[in-house]
């Protein structure tokens, strides 16, 4: 099992940027990629961006392409999710997430692939 460790999360006005952390522990060894979802209230949870650690190969959601970028630093075992231009609607409690698999295609972005997850973070985002 993978522990994993958000934070970052705040409160900020519309156009600026914040940067959320996903420290894991445990078995990373098992550990083949990192996702970070999002859940806003009355909605599903869904994908936000997604790295390799091998070869650092990212996945995005369209809705934030471009504003978000995913990154990762091996040797701390942590992945970031760099925000900037934030919008209202980018506001949920952000999860991250590990899977042990690579998955083809566009189930990388899929919830159910991933077995360890964190508690999440606070992410708000004022007009």
């Amino acid at each position: 099992q993978v522990q994993l460790v958000e934070a970052g999360g705040g409160w900020v006005q519309a156009g600026a940027s914040l940067r959320l952390s996903c420290a894991a522990s445990g078995r990373t060894s098992s550990s083949y990629a990192m996702g970070w979802f999002r859940q806003a209230p009355g909605k599903e949870r869904e994908f936000v961006a997604a790295i390799t650690w091998n070869l650092g190969s990212t996945w995005y959601a369209d809705s934030v392409k471009g504003r978000f970028t995913i990154s990762r630093d091996n040797a701390k075992k942590t992945v970031y999710l760099q925000m900037n231009s934030l919008k209202p609607e980018d506001t949920a409690v952000y999860y991250c997430a590990s899977t042990s698999r690579f998955w083809s295609g566009n189930r990388q972005k899929e919830a159910g692939v991933y077995d360890d997850w964190g508690q999440g973070t606070q992410v708000t985002v004022s007009s």
